[in-house]
């Protein structure tokens, strides 16, 4: 499938065991969403908890993703750093795997480049590496913000293919404005989904579709029917439950409810820590649950 058609992504969490990967947790969980109607996934992206896995850890992930998914759907690859020269020496490690169609460089943290060094860092990975590049801009863990003008001179670049954007609906709309046509752009903001694929862009890579991926799906069909009622009614419906997701540091929130469905996808590996009871019965209630709902066995799908 083009990236382009992959409106629903999941950036998928990785399933921990006492052993490590929990493989056939993530077969489970993975042929469920496809199931319910996700077109493609970010693997080892932030969801992902990439930071804590070692990089056997992730090649191994990344060889067994790309096997399962087989070509179903587009796959991206976290393969991003604040070092430059690691980040094209793992993209490029990354690109011989097998089923892998992109890879996903982040702004780099920490380092807090200005915009021409993220222009020199995007261009020097993007000219060196193989695998066709998706920028994630995401100001809120790197602390600092890829400007919109930055973005539209790399979506010039032919090895980079688009944009996983954490930023205004204002910002998003100028860049599917005046970006190429083939330059894909996604918003990472799930409480943007709809208004991300009204302004013109090409949909949503999500936290929350591993909850509500059959809703998600109902939305953007409803949209493509021209039935934007009801498109409207469905996100008014997701948004409150997409916010629960991110009310402890993510992804607590979604693997506590995952385990609750009995896709065991076990804990967080620290310094991201398992809710404690009291903050799993908030998170009950912020989704719309009963207090005790995830001490107990939920469906594996959620609806209205």
């Amino acid at each position: 499938m083009e990236l382009k058609q992959a409106d629903l992504m999941t950036a998928i969490v990785t399933p921990f065991d006492e052993n490590g990967i929990n493989f056939d947790a993530l077969d489970q969980l993975t042929e469920h969403l496809l199931n319910q109607g996700n077109k493609g996934f970010v693997i080892g992206g932030t969801t992902g908890e990439t930071p804590t896995l070692t990089h056997d850890e992730k090649i191994a992930l990344y060889q067994h993703f790309g096997q399962l998914i087989d070509g179903r759907v587009p796959v991206i690859a976290g393969t991003g750093s604040n070092n430059t020269a690691e980040t094209i020496a793992f993209t490029n490690e990354v690109a011989k795997i097998d089923g892998i169609d992109y890879a996903l460089v982040v702004v780099p943290p920490y380092n807090k480049p200005n915009q021409r060094g993220m222009l020199a860092h995007f261009t020097a990975v993007a000219d060196a590496t193989e695998l066709p590049i998706i920028i994630y801009n995401i100001p809120g863990r790197t602390g600092v913000k890829m400007d919109t003008e930055t973005i539209l001179t790399l979506a010039q670049h032919p090895n980079i293919a688009g944009i996983k954007q954490c930023a205004s609906l204002e910002e998003l709309q100028v860049i599917v404005e005046h970006a190429p046509s083939d330059f894909a752009i996604f918003t990472g903001e799930d409480n943007q989904a709809l208004t991300a694929k009204v302004l013109g862009g090409d949909g949503v890579i999500s936290v929350a579709a591993h909850l509500y991926t059959k809703p998600m799906r109902a939305m953007y069909d409803a949209l493509a029917a021209g039935n934007v009622t009801e498109a409207g009614r469905l996100q008014r419906w997701l948004t409150p439950r997409m916010q629960a997701c991110f009310m402890f540091p993510s992804p607590s929130p979604v693997k506590a409810v995952l385990n609750a469905q009995g896709f065991n996808v076990g804990e967080c590996r620290l310094p991201i820590t398992t809710l404690t009871d009291d903050e799993a019965s908030q998170l009950a209630v912020a989704l719309g649950l009963d207090a005790d709902a995830l001490a107990g066995e939920l469906p594996t799908e959620l609806g209205e």
